[in-house]
């Protein structure tokens, strides 16, 4: 039994004896990992602070009626461009039964009030030639006369507004509904035969139209907290339209947020800047646009890719590594400066002709380019 057991320890010490040899056959002959590397370069760096939003007219109204009733006519359509006082729509007023029964009353009271005074008035006149009563009070009678006949015109205008919703003639008057600036119609949102309600203390009102001036045009947007304090108003900046083939427009900053919004977790601030738009551009409000505002560029710095950077774990410094002349890479600590998001200045640590390690592996890229 002793020399079996013995003939299988054996092959066992063989098998892993191979192994070992071998493990330390392949960690000799193992490539060695081929880095890129990367030099500083000069250019030039512009930073910018981007400001989403949108672009909309500087003066837009709502034009809303001044009685309650039907839309009876429409006399334009949206997109159509009008001056101050070109009719826009008419309305129809529908009386209320209850008003006009109210308004009737009045004016029966109104004239028996001044079938009253009247006859008061030609009795005190009578009186007066024969010298029976005083010349102030036939004046009295007389100042009675008159306010009851100013009463019964009041009521009389009143019932005929109430009816018709003015005081023209016509058995079915119409309120004419008139554009207050010129511009073009953005909206319409009532149809010929929708009931509207008037505009009051209690109610904003139906909206008739929506119209704009689009030659004057104003950019909306919002900054990051982290941005807000770079800016100031009175910047000129640049408004790109992303619907308009990324055309540019210029523009003035006119306004920056003094509180700002929280925003799905994000603090945002809100800025406005006056856009100079060309008349030969077809503009249409509410088109997206992006706010470039550039807080501060430098010429022919000492850069590198911000890629390249490596920070400290523990004292989050950055840091990059350079290539030796034995081909081994060392850490060197360096100031940043001025960046993009793509290049970034170096202001110390490196100089110009250094050998920066980059961390794309030469081996695995030519692999992929062999797979692709």
């Amino acid at each position: 039994m002793k020399k079996p057991v013995k003939i299988i320890l054996g092959i066992v010490l063989i098998i892993l004896l191979a192994f070992v040899l071998k493990y330390f056959k392949d960690s000799n002959t193992a490539e060695v990992v081929d880095y890129k590397i990367d030099e500083p370069y000069y250019t030039s760096i512009d930073y910018k602070v981007v400001a989403t939003g949108k672009l909309n007219p500087e003066e837009e109204i709502e034009l809303k009626p001044q009685v309650s009733g039907i839309v009876d006519n429409i006399m334009v359509e949206e997109g159509d461009i009008v001056k101050k006082g070109d009719l826009i729509a008419k309305i129809r007023v529908v009386p209320n039964e209850q008003s006009l029964v109210s308004a009737r009353s009045r004016i029966k009271t109104a004239e028996l009030s001044k079938n009253n005074a009247q006859t008061l008035y030609d009795r005190n006149k009578a009186l007066f030639e024969k010298g029976v009563i005083s010349k102030q009070d036939f004046e009295n009678s007389e100042l009675s006369l008159n306010q009851a006949n100013e009463s019964l015109k009041q009521a009389q205008n009143d019932y005929q507004i109430i009816r018709q919703g003015s005081l023209s003639g016509g058995t079915s008057a119409n309120t004419n509904i008139i554009a207050q600036i010129s511009g073009t119609v953005l909206q319409i949102p009532i149809r010929e035969g929708d009931q509207v309600i008037q505009s009051n203390n209690f109610n904003a009102g139906t909206t008739i139209a929506t119209i704009a001036d689009m030659s004057k045009m104003i950019f909306e947007g919002n900054v990051d907290e982290a941005e807000v304090g770079k800016i100031e108003e009175g910047k000129d900046i640049i408004v790109v339209l992303g619907a308009i083939n990324e055309k540019e427009f210029p523009a003035k900053l006119t306004f920056v947020a003094p509180k700002g919004i929280e925003e799905n977790g994000a603090v945002q601030f809100t800025i406005k800047a006056d856009v100079e738009v060309e008349p030969s551009t077809k503009i249409r409000a509410g088109y997206s646009a992006n706010a470039e505002i550039e807080i501060e560029s430098k010429d022919s710095i000492l850069c590198i890719k911000e890629a390249l950077l490596q920070f400290n774990r523990i004292t989050e410094k950055p840091f990059v590594e350079i290539q030796k002349e034995d081909g081994s890479f060392e850490k060197v600590d360096v100031e940043l400066g001025l960046s993009d998001g793509i290049n970034v200045e170096i202001t110390e640590g490196i100089k110009e002709g250094d050998k920066i390690k980059v961390w794309n592996k030469a081996k695995e890229e030519n692999n992929d380019d062999d797979d692709n």
